[in-house]
């Protein structure tokens, strides 16, 4: 009754049934910015999301998918400029460079920067943003990239 083309799941994942293991090598911080535990935070969101959103199993080494990479840039931006040359908005700004190897198909492989960032008002600073901003820049970038890998959005 139920018919179709490809691979799809519930999830939203269209990965191959013959792949069982993926393994994710910890992204290092390669920027001066950010908090001391940004990166750690970062690996252990996408291990995460990986292993409730699929039926991957994450292992050390040697997974039929290999994700690793770095975090390139931390940065905070003036926007949104007024009349008075100042900034209307401040921007915080986390970028990541992932590769992703499928040892099953080669044409899936690539290297990829993912972007994303988080405004607040200026006349607030960092520091009173930064905790609840970083988790959801992280989140919508393992999002991000769990689309290209998983998804294949």
């Amino acid at each position: 009754m139920f018919s179709g083309c490809g691979v799809y799941s519930f999830t939203g994942t269209t990965l191959s049934p013959d792949l069982k293991t993926i393994t994710i090598n910890n992204f290092s911080l390669q920027t001066a910015g950010g908090p001391t535990n940004l990166s750690l935070n970062f690996n252990e969101r996408l291990k995460e999301y990986y292993q409730r959103y699929t039926n991957l199993k994450v292992v050390p080494n040697n997974g039929d998918l290999v994700l690793d990479g770095s975090i390139t840039n931390y940065d905070l931006l003036a926007v949104a400029p007024t009349a008075s040359d100042q900034a209307g908005l401040n921007r915080l700004q986390i970028t990541v460079q992932a590769r992703f190897v499928n040892n099953k198909d080669e044409s899936k492989n690539f290297e990829q920067s993912f972007s994303f960032y988080q405004d607040f008002p200026q006349n607030q600073t960092l520091t009173q943003n930064e905790a609840r901003l970083v988790p959801r820049i992280l989140d919508q970038l393992v999002l991000d990239i769990f689309n290209k890998t998983a998804a294949d959005w």
